[in-house]
């Protein structure tokens, strides 16, 4: 997280953009993007000049090569030199500006080999929106002010930048709060042998949070080769319908060491995607548009439920894809929980029935403020085709750590840490009762209330007796205070004369 003189910072980069007529905050974190993209390529070759240049070698396929590069779109040779960070940041600010715009964003499109490939495949339509070089010159030096040192810093500046996209997308996306999903992470503990998938990646907060896990604790294992090159390449898969928002993932991803991630450019839901047993973990808070076009869905979903509501489909999705054994956590809103229609039960009942649910923790509507008010819940299950749900955790959390208001200050009242602690020791739930915050119920009581799964179903209210007074020593009351109202006005008025 970033505090103090750089969040001012950064605060002033994004306003240079704003000033400049670029308004859409995807537009500004896409332009901004494509910048720390440049500046991260030119960071790393300096750094390995410098280690070639201690050990007295030199570099193998640099991505800066020397003498010269032909740009494919204007058949201009171009220095690679000059395509450098650390270069034209000095030149002109008009120089500078055809540099940038002509040769080297289109030279980032191009590279596609070894681990830039997941950024560069993304790149095809990608345009360059920064309107003249007194803008470029203002984000230019804005970013080489920031005093990046390693990608950890950068890692946080990006995410920061993530935060001010405050505007829903046109198709239901909403950004989940980053401590929502480090709270899921923490739930469902990744491992280096896991296959984590988000079908609706967006920024890939759920994949970049489970590196993060990793990363903390795994350490020493990742110096095994054969878990590194799992970690690097395999462990993390990602699909959006939407190229920017894929090229702020997988950027997300690259700024926190993951250089190879599988991500493409896929509808989960629609006959482009085969995956059938394929991932041990799915993480994910997919997009709440209402309906589909049924003439895109994949057969296979509506074998299992006939329906076109995709908050529905996406967890028909998450069991397909799921190996046997595989777990997953996923937000869905509530209407998924009590739903009345043949489409609702039968998920629940598959989850309950056919699969094992785990838990459903109910979050308070203004978890996702100022993007949405949608009241939400996650559903925690392990596929195995073969039932085994015995009892499901239920947690009513309250708060967050924020307000619940457009807001969202930082308050003291927070559930997550005893959200992840009890979800973590459930023998313990066991002698929990129903008029406490988290309980377990049995799946024989959910079957037999037609599979609601609201924690309203279950929760008792423990109802405390109010004795009242009487209604004529209430009203003797009120007649002495008027009594005294009365002389306390003669008094006055004596005083007035009146």
């Amino acid at each position: 997280m970033i505090t103090g003189e750089l969040k001012n910072k950064v605060d002033r980069i994004w306003e240079s953009f704003w000033t400049g007529g670029i308004a859409n905050p995807i537009d500004v974190l896409s332009q901004l993007t494509y910048l720390l993209y440049m500046k991260m390529l030119d960071d790393k070759q300096l750094q390995e000049e410098s280690n070639a240049n201690q050990w007295g070698f030199e570099l193998n396929n640099p991505i800066f090569g020397k003498g010269k590069w032909k740009n494919p779109k204007t058949g201009i040779e171009v220095d690679y030199e000059d395509m450098r960070w650390h270069v034209f940041k000095n030149f002109s600010s008009d120089n500078m500006f055809r540099m940038v715009r002509d040769n080297v964003f289109e030279f980032i499109k191009t590279i596609g080999e070894g681990e830039h490939s997941a950024y560069s495949k993304f790149m095809s339509n990608a345009i360059f929106y920064i309107p003249n070089e007194h803008i470029l010159q203002s984000v230019v030096d804005g970013i080489d002010g920031l005093g990046i040192k390693d990608k950890d810093m950068m890692g946080d500046v990006y995410e920061y930048c993530m935060g001010k996209m405050e505007t829903s997308g046109v198709n239901g996306q909403f950004r989940t709060p980053r401590h929502i999903i480090n709270m899921m992470v923490r739930m469902m503990k990744p491992n280096l042998k896991d296959k984590i998938c988000d079908p609706a990646m967006g920024t890939a907060g759920f994949l970049v949070e489970s590196a993060k896990y990793l990363q903390q604790h795994y350490a020493k294992e990742m110096m095994d080769e054969e878990l590194y090159n799992h970690y690097q390449s395999e462990e993390f898969c990602g699909f959006d319908t939407d190229q920017t928002m894929l090229r702020i993932g997988v950027m997300n991803l690259m700024l926190h060491d993951v250089t190879q991630p599988e991500v493409n450019q896929r509808d989960s839901l629609s006959t482009d995607n085969e995956d059938d047993q394929k991932y041990t973990l799915c993480l994910a808070n997919p997009p709440f548009k209402g309906t589909v076009n049924a003439n895109v869905l994949n057969p296979r979903l509506t074998s299992m439920v006939k329906t076109s509501k995709t908050e529905l489909l996406f967890v028909l999705q998450f069991i397909r894809s799921l190996q046997l054994g595989g777990r997953c956590a996923c937000i869905v809103p509530d209407g998924v929980l009590f739903g009345g229609s043949n489409a609702h039960k039968a998920v629940r009942k598959n989850l309950i029935d056919n699969q094992c649910l785990k838990a459903v923790i109910s979050m308070p509507s203004g978890v996702f403020k100022p993007y949405a008010g949608v009241s939400t819940a996650i559903l925690i299950f392990m596929r195995t085709d073969a039932g085994g749900t015995e009892n499901v955790w239920f947690y009513d959390m309250k708060a967050d750590g924020f307000s619940l208001d457009d807001k969202r200050n930082p308050i003291e009242a927070n559930d997550i840490d005893d959200i992840v602690a009890r979800f973590d020791n459930l023998e313990n739930e066991k002698d929990r009762k129903r008029t406490e915050q988290s309980f377990l119920v049995p799946a024989d009581e959910i079957r037999a209330n037609d599979y609601d799964l609201s924690i309203n179903k279950y929760k008792e209210v423990e109802k405390v007796k109010v004795e009242y007074e009487k209604p004529e020593v209430v009203m003797g009351r009120i007649e002495a205070l008027q009594n005294e109202i009365n002389e306390t006005i003669k008094v006055f008025k004596k005083m007035l004369k009146i």
